[in-house]
C-alpha cells in the first residue's frame, strides 16, 4: 500500500520533461541544475516569478530531490 506513495503524489507526471524538451527517459541532471539556477537568478531580489515559471522551479527542485532518493 505504501510502496508507491511518491508516484501517487506527483500531480503532473512528465510535465517537467516536456517543458525542458527532452525525449522520453531520464532528464539529465545538468539540465535540471541549469533550470533551477536560471529561475532562481530570474527571481533574485524582489522580483517575482510568473505562476508557470514558479511551478517549473518547484518541479525541477522536486526532480533533483527525488533523484537523490534513488536506491543505490
Amino acid at each position: 500500500m505504501a510502496r508507491k506513495w511518491i508516484a501517487g503524489a506527483i500531480k503532473r507526471p512528465g510535465a517537467l520533461r516536456k517543458e525542458l524538451g527532452t525525449v522520453k527517459g531520464k532528464i539529465p541532471v545538468s539540465r535540471v541544475t541549469k533550470t533551477i539556477t536560471r529561475l532562481k537568478k530570474a527571481a533574485a531580489g524582489t522580483k517575482k516569478l510568473a505562476p508557470a515559471k514558479l511551478r517549473l522551479l518547484k518541479q525541477a527542485i522536486l526532480a533533483r530531490t527525488l533523484r537523490g532518493m534513488r536506491k543505490k
